[in-house]
């Protein structure tokens, strides 16, 4: 199948680019009354249905607190040696590494659980190994939905944005959360999950605990 073409005859994955997505953004602002056209390139250019895994490691303030910087940038740097055989194994990619944070991304959330149980299991096997003041903990939170996709460097959408308040905030250590989105997706997998709900400024969220497969 031929790429989509672009009106200037570049194909669209060659034109999916932060400088292309900020001179579009630029161009609305300079050109207010066309803001539903160039909203329509946007979209047609960098939104994708995807799966979107966050991951957040635990314990690196304190690390960094104990043992300086260097350590921190070690463990992060260790997370993502150990992350990215998982990730790749489960056919998705590592679009970013930002703070103590991977951003990832999937065709299917099940891919996605699937690395997520993976990374997991390969943490646990590693600690074993480490001082109690340098192991690798993560939580996890996946969601599923339309997203921009600029590049495979940077992700932009409500998905994304559900996938990270689950990671960071409400996962605990070696916990995988999924997004409603998410969690419809794979009903019928043999991926068992059950439904709990928190209230976040006064808005209730309802999210679904990975709990294993049949």
């Amino acid at each position: 199948m031929s790429e989509p073409i672009s009106d200037n005859n570049e194909p669209v994955a060659q034109r999916n680019t932060q400088a292309n997505l900020e001179r579009l953004l630029s161009d609305i602002i300079e050109q207010p009354e066309r803001r539903g056209e160039i909203a329509t390139q946007i979209e047609t250019i960098f939104a994708q249905d995807k799966a979107v895994l966050v991951l957040d490691m635990s314990g690196f303030s304190r690390t960094t607190r104990h043992h300086g910087i260097v350590s921190f940038l070690l463990m992060i740097h260790q997370m993502k040696l150990l992350a990215r055989p998982a990730i790749e194994t489960n056919r998705g990619i590592l679009v970013k590494a930002e703070a103590d944070n991977l951003f990832c991304l999937f065709d299917t959330a099940t891919d996605a659980i699937g690395a997520a149980n993976e990374i997991v299991q390969r943490l646990n096997t590693v600690n074993v190994l480490l001082p109690e003041d340098r192991r690798l903990y993560a939580s996890v939170g996946i969601g599923y939905g339309r997203i921009l996709n600029v590049g495979d460097e940077d992700l932009f959408g409500d998905e994304v944005n559900l996938a990270s308040k689950l990671g960071e905030d409400v996962a605990a250590r070696g916990v995988v959360l999924l997004t409603a989105n998410a969690q419809a997706q794979v009903q019928d997998t043999g991926i068992r999950t059950r439904e709990e709900v928190i209230s976040v400024s006064g808005i209730s969220l309802a999210y679904h605990v990975v709990e294993g497969m049949s």
